[in-house]
């Protein structure tokens, strides 16, 4: 990927994945592909910045909720 601004840069790294377990990684390498796939399209600017954060903060709404799910189903087992 070519450089890019420092904004885009920090924010792809937020969508970061491996350090997840893996009922959690796959939810979050979702998010992360669009992200890439948003970045690979588009040039950097403040709409992006602003797709980018708010695809970090659902990111996050759903990470949550696999939380949630994954707590649940342990506690009826």
């Amino acid at each position: 990927m070519s450089e890019r601004h420092p904004a885009t840069n920090h924010l792809l790294s937020q969508f970061a994945y491996g350090h997840l377990p893996e009922h959690l990684m796959n939810i979050s390498r979702m998010a992360s592909g669009l992200a890439v796939q948003m970045i690979e399209q588009l040039d950097d600017g403040p709409e992006l910045t602003a797709g980018l954060r708010k695809l970090l903060e659902a990111k996050d709404c759903f990470v949550r909720q696999a939380v949630i799910d994954h707590r649940s189903s342990e506690a009826a087992r």
